[in-house]
């Protein structure tokens, strides 16, 4: 008979919920600084004088550094300690956020987007991390990261409004200003409540080789796609970056089955569990990404809302998350299997996804587009808890950082992939549309402005087809990689990441 091996009482964190609000303010930053900086560009670019074909890198160059040096940083909080990543992540994404609201031009703005992005790689693996090593107790575990997952899914759309309010009200720089005190806020209050648990830490020598080769593939990953939005698919240079991804993550993965002490051990990635979860979660991000750019565009640009009401268009999608990750995923995570949560949950979210794909220029919000973004809220809360949970579960605490950097990783190449290949797919079905109806199109006048209008949602529907596609194909991998029962259970996970002895400081395994 399997038997659950009990976490000692002496390993379970006393101030751990006092630590979850600081962990989940901290994932609340990371998430707003995601979307915010998109309401305040147009503003930022008029004041910084920043050329149209530069203003991407106030993007990129954020997303390059976060997607690159994730794998560095989960390892990095692994070596150092979860609690010391975490407070000196938080205060580097303070000055830089202090550096990026001060901007005078184009070279410090786009500097400061940059060690944002390397500060939240440290941070934001940190804090998934020290999730999984604080809260053992499998209920406890499921309410926990029904916060942290609520967070993570409505989060960026808090974003979309927070943004809308300071650029409209304030000015574009307080975008950057208002990390601040969340940063001071959360490092205070995590240095004086955290305690790792002992014994958790991975002090093997750090694999220089796998750093260069793992950030340097997913920078070249991470730039072909958003080159390709820009320059297309076949443009030389992006077809480079998409051979040198190939090769140095090939090269990546064959350096670390032979190193001693790799910066990813594939037992991570390999756990057929986690790998679930890590490619299920970077489709469904592919097509959340994707959608969030379209509705906004539409929104503003088709329906004339103004950045704050746009904002709050998106409010019906945050409280279908938090409602789906808090009230269903979270209840249910101890009482059924993690697949049968993610597969339903993606299934809900294409269903919602399937609505927007009769989205007209007419169309009306309160009919259509609120109850497609309720099914999108509750099918990836639901989801999300389970997925953000099951990442890390069962994993040796000294692969808990690298673990969580993988989740954060999926997420990062899924959106940047979602906005190059959904944004092309859109782009060529609205210049086909445009083709079609030219005579109508350069009639000019209300007639002109019209077509071109329908030209666009012709573009957005045509890409939305692929994001139900991407989800159902999300929710397929989730029902058959993930096998896991739910936690307590005896499931079949095997955690092939340690010894007994390090059974007793983790979370409940099944010890056969």
């Amino acid at each position: 008979m399997p038997k659950t091996v009990a976490t000692p009482v002496s390993a379970v964190d006393p101030s751990r919920w006092k630590a979850l609000v600081f962990i989940a303010l901290a994932q609340l930053m990371v998430v707003l600084d995601a979307t915010i900086v998109n309401i305040a560009l147009p503003s930022a670019q008029t004041d910084l004088g920043i050329s149209d074909g530069n203003r991407q890198w106030v993007i990129t160059a954020y997303a390059l550094a976060f997607g690159g040096l994730l794998l560095f940083g989960g390892r990095i909080a692994d070596k150092w300690g979860r609690k010391n990543a975490f407070v000196v992540g938080l205060v580097g994404f303070a000055l830089a956020s202090a550096l990026g609201g001060a901007a005078n031009g184009e070279a410090m703005m786009l500097g400061a987007r940059a060690l944002q992005g390397a500060f939240g790689a440290l941070l934001a693996p940190a804090a998934l991390s020290l999730l999984a090593v604080m809260f053992t107790d499998a209920k406890e575990r499921a309410k926990a990261f029904g916060i942290y997952g609520a967070i993570a899914g409505g989060g960026g759309a808090v974003g979309l409004i927070l943004g809308g309010f300071l650029t409209e009200y304030l000015d574009w720089r307080w975008t950057f200003f208002v990390n601040i005190p969340f940063a001071v806020v959360a490092a205070v209050g995590a240095w004086m409540v955290i305690r790792e648990p002992a014994g958790s830490r991975n002090r093997a020598p750090l694999d220089i080789p796998g750093v260069v080769l793992s950030t340097t593939g997913l920078v070249a990953l991470v730039y072909g796609f958003t080159r390709a939005e820009s320059a297309g698919w076949s443009d030389t240079v992006t077809v480079a970056m998409f051979v040198a991804s190939a090769a140095l993550l090939a090269a990546f993965v064959l350096v670390e089955s032979k190193v001693k002490s790799p910066l990813l051990p594939l037992r991570v990635l390999l756990e057929r569990n986690r790998g679930g979860v890590y490619l299920s979660l970077g489709l469904a991000v592919i097509a959340m990404f994707g959608l969030f750019l379209f509705l906004t565009y539409y929104l503003q640009v088709v329906k004339g809302f103004s950045p704050v009401k746009t904002g709050f268009a998106f409010l019906p999608m945050i409280a279908g998350m938090i409602l789906g990750s808090t009230q269903i995923g979270a209840r249910l995570m101890t009482r059924v299997a993690p697949r049968l949560l993610m597969g339903p949950g993606f299934l809900v979210a294409a269903l919602g996804m399937l609505l927007l794909t009769q989205l007209e220029v007419g169309s009306s919000y309160p009919a259509l587009i609120l109850p497609a973004q309720l099914l999108l809220g509750l099918g990836m809360g639901t989801a999300f808890m389970p997925a953000m949970s099951l990442s890390t579960h069962g994993v040796n605490p000294a692969d808990a950082g690298v673990a969580s950097a993988m989740v954060n990783t999926s997420q990062q190449v899924g959106g940047a992939i979602g906005t190059a290949l959904l944004n092309t797919i859109a782009a060529s079905a609205t210049t086909a549309y445009l083709t079609d109806h030219a005579a109508e199109a350069a009639a000019g006048g209300a007639a002109g402005r019209l077509v071109q209008a329908q030209a666009m949602v012709e573009g957005y529907a045509s890409a939305i087809w692929w994001a139900v596609g991407i989800l159902a194909a999300s929710a397929a991998i989730a029902l058959t990689l993930i096998n896991t029962g739910r936690p307590g259970a005896g499931d079949p996970v095997a955690s092939g990441s340690g010894s007994a002895e390090d059974a007793e400081i983790k979370v409940p395994v099944i010890a056969h």
